[in-house]
């Protein structure tokens, strides 16, 4: 690890659950190293050289990452904080392989999931996981997060969770037992 090393963490949120669960996770590596956090919409799809680990995370939607049919069936249901037409799909689709890198990051990923029906097959984190290996990314285990409705909320509990997920990312990232 370099002195110029960070982390990105990229999130699709529609009600702002995953927002809060990206930035808390953010939070957690910001102990062990310089860490932003940025909306799908908004996150580039070509990465700095000194990105040491990507975050990525999104809501599960259809046992899988949102569509945009997916997302237009959300925007009938509340007020959405990120726009339909991009989510994670579309903008993991477009970022670039890991082998055009000198130094691809380490990638972890995360979702966002009704606590009711937790023990259903499908995840966002476990599908964009199997398209950033295919790009050539070196992963590190998914996790996910617990809302009550669709809409949320998100419990505190889920919230302190990642952000202690954050730092256990930044451990294993930085090798360091001491927090920054």
């Amino acid at each position: 690890m370099s002195g110029s090393d960070r982390a990105l963490v990229v999130y699709e949120s529609m009600f702002g659950n995953t927002e809060r669960i990206g930035r808390a996770i953010r939070d957690g590596l910001r102990g062990y190293l310089p860490a932003d956090v940025v909306a799908v919409n908004r996150a580039p799809s070509v990465l700095s050289d000194d990105l040491r680990l990507l975050v990525v995370g999104g809501p599960t939607h259809a046992f899988s990452m949102s569509r945009v049919s997916t997302r237009q069936e959300a925007w009938k249901q509340g007020d959405l904080v990120t726009p339909v037409e991009v989510g994670i799909r579309e903008w993991l689709a477009a970022l670039e392989a890991a082998e055009s890198r000198p130094r691809p990051p380490q990638v972890a990923t995360f979702d966002t999931r009704i606590a009711k029906v937790r023990r259903l097959p499908g995840s966002a984190a476990r599908s964009a996981a199997k398209l950033l290996r295919r790009k050539g990314y070196r992963m590190i285990p998914s996790e996910s997060f617990f809302v009550n409705e669709t809409t949320g909320p998100i419990r505190d509990v889920e919230i302190e969770r990642a952000h202690r997920w954050g730092a256990e990312l930044g451990r294993l990232l930085t090798g360091s037992t001491k927090v920054a």
